[in-house]
C-alpha cells in the first residue's frame, strides 16, 4: 500500500493563543495529532487505533492569530501492531512544525493485535521518512 496522506486545516483563532500571543504549542499537539490519526483512521477501524507517543513536535517558527495552519499527515511506516504517521505543519509563509507519532491496532480489550498492513514508499521523501520512522521504534 502506498502512503496513506490526509490534509486538514485550521483557522487560528484567539482561544487558541498562549501568552505570547502565538498558537499555543498544547492547542498544535491536540491538532498534530488528531491530523495522525485521521490518515491512519483511513487504513483501519478507528475504534482499533490508539496513540502510543508524540516523537517530537520540532516548531520552526511562532503562529499568529488569523493564520491557517495546514496539517498534512501521512502513514509513512506500518510495524507488525503499530503505524508511524509523519505530519507536517504549515502556514502560507512556510513550514511551521513537523514530527512523527506512532499509533498502535488494538483489539476490543486494548491490546495490541497484527494489523497485516505494509506500506511501501513511493518517492525519495516516502523512503527518506520511513527510514526516520523505522529508527523511531527501534
Amino acid at each position: 500500500m502506498d502512503p496513506v496522506c490526509n490534509t486538514s486545516n485550521h483557522l487560528v483563532k484567539s482561544e487558541d493563543l498562549n501568552h505570547h500571543g502565538t498558537l499555543y504549542a498544547g492547542r498544535t499537539a491536540e491538532w498534530f495529532v488528531e491530523a495522525g490519526f485521521i490518515a491512519v483512521a483511513r487504513i483501519k477501524e478507528p475504534r482499533n487505533i490508539v496513540c502510543l507517543k508524540i516523537h517530537g513536535m520540532t516548531f520552526s517558527r511562532p503562529v499568529k492569530c488569523g493564520e491557517i495552519v495546514t496539517f498534512t499527515s501521512k502513514v509513512i511506516h506500518a510495524g507488525r501492531t503499530s503505524f508511524v504517521t509523519y505530519v507536517n505543519v504549515s502556514t502560507n509563509n512556510g513550514q511551521v512544525v513537523d514530527g512523527f507519532i506512532t499509533f498502535i491496532h488494538v483489539n476490543d480489550d486494548s491490546k495490541p493485535v497484527p494489523h497485516g498492513i505494509t506500506i511501501e514508499p513511493v518517492t525519495d521523501e516516502d523512503r527518506s521518512l520511513q527510514e526516520k520512522a523505522k529508527a523511531l521504534n527501534e
